[in-house]
């Protein structure tokens, strides 16, 4: 009865509340963004793009869509925490597709082909929404061959954080910190592809993810 009534007032009272809370804590942030150019060059041509990030640290993208006028779709988990999730999302400037690799997937899947394909732009979680942690899963090379998309990495390092004690230790800056933001490489997929390809691939964009993750959390210990 606790959670059916905490996440009524959630999704009926508190949303709007929340939302103004978040957009106040994060204008307190000094965000600093790198490779934003290859990204709206790509748009501005017409191209379409997919934005990966782990679910650890997937904050610090929220409100990307109001900072650079964008309407990417994302996939969000058909859970209770999602409803709300969801409805910040839209308020921020996000499409979210309900489901997920473990509920509703396919579904999902197939809605987010069709909103990339019309908004040009997705986001997407790749090791979400239980992980195992630092996995990049299949989705995200089957979204981008089925809309023609390419991929960039979305590089989010926080200078002071707070972790949570969750699957992914989870994790938000602190008030007044700075982030740095990052976009990664262009990175193409076939149209067509192999079963030994397709894990090839996957697992090069593990280790690529991986690696651009440490050298941007490297990036405070030079400051």
């Amino acid at each position: 009865m606790a959670r059916k009534i905490k996440y009524f007032l959630l999704n009926n009272f508190l949303t709007s509340i929340i939302f103004h809370l978040l957009n106040l804590y994060t204008k307190s942030l000094n965000v600093k963004f790198e490779g934003t150019e290859k990204i709206q060059k790509h748009l501005d041509k017409g191209g379409r793009i997919i934005i990966s990030s782990w679910h650890q640290r997937f904050f610090g993208g929220f409100f990307l869509p109001q900072i650079f006028n964008w309407s990417p779709c994302i996939m969000v988990s058909q859970s209770k925490d999602g409803d709300f999730i969801s409805k910040i999302g839209q308020k921020i400037g996000w499409i979210p597709v309900r489901g997920s690799s473990t509920r509703g997937g396919k579904e999902a899947l197939r809605v987010m082909i069709q909103g990339v394909s019309e908004n040009r732009i997705g986001g997407h979680i790749v090791d979400g929404p239980t992980g195992p942690p630092h996995i990049v899963k299949p989705g995200l090379i089957s979204l981008a061959m089925n809309t023609d998309a390419v991929i960039s990495q979305g590089i989010v390092s926080y200078e002071r954080a707070w972790i949570f004690n969750s699957w992914d230790h989870f994790m938000m800056p602190k008030p007044f910190s700075k982030v740095l933001f990052r976009f990664g490489p262009i990175i193409s997929v076939p149209k067509e592809i192999n079963d030994e390809e397709f894990e090839s691939l996957r697992k090069r964009l593990e280790d690529e993810m991986i690696k651009e993750y440490e050298i941007a959390d490297n990036f405070w210990k030079n400051k």
